[in-house]
């Protein structure tokens, strides 16, 4: 009998992670759609409007904007190329945000990243 409840148990635990699961899941699915949201698409302006090459791939490179930066995705593997300093901005951006510096006060780093004495 002790056994059949210890199974019970087991059961129950593995399904309520399994409900936790398939909610985190769900929520980031949302979050990716909003963030696919904000992209937007810019037409090429280059010569003759071709299209660079994907540096892993045979693909060709559709370019983005978001947050004010540009992106290249390759049509073919999906990946995300940057030009150089765009990541740094990209996560200086994320970093400005209200609840990153709330975060910064509460662990006692100055603006500048460095810790308080």
């Amino acid at each position: 009998m002790a056994d059949e409840k210890d199974r019970f148990g087991d059961t129950m635990r593995l399904v309520e992670r399994a409900k936790e699961d398939i909610y985190f899941a769900a929520k980031d699915r949302e979050l990716l759609e909003k963030l696919k949201a904000r992209l937007q698409k810019v037409e090429p302006t280059g010569a003759a409007g071709e299209r660079p090459g994907c540096p892993r791939c045979p693909g060709k490179l559709e370019t983005y904007k978001f947050m004010e930066f540009i992106l290249d995705q390759c049509q073919n593997c999906g990946g995300i190329w940057l030009d150089k300093g765009e990541l740094e901005g990209i996560l200086h951006k994320v970093t400005r945000s209200p609840l990153a510096s709330l975060i910064r006060r509460f662990i006692g780093e100055k603006e500048t990243g460095e810790s308080t004495p």
